[in-house]
C-alpha cells in the first residue's frame, strides 16, 4: 500500500469516526429537549397544582 493510500485510509477513519460519535450526540441531546418540552407541558395543564 502507498504512503498516500495509508494517509487516506487513517483519514477515512478518523472521519467517520467523528461523525458516527456525533449522531449519538444529537440523538442523545434530542430526547434531552424531548423531555425537557414534556415537562413544559406538563406544568402548562390546568389541572396541575404545583
Amino acid at each position: 500500500m502507498t504512503q498516500w493510500m495509508q494517509k487516506l485510509t487513517v483519514a477515512l477513519v478518523l472521519g467517520s469516526s467523528t461523525l458516527l460519535a456525533a449522531c449519538n450526540t444529537v440523538e442523545g441531546a434530542g430526547k434531552d429537549m424531548e423531555r425537557g418540552g414534556q415537562e413544559v407541558q406538563d406544568a402548562a395543564k390546568p389541572d396541575n397544582k404545583r
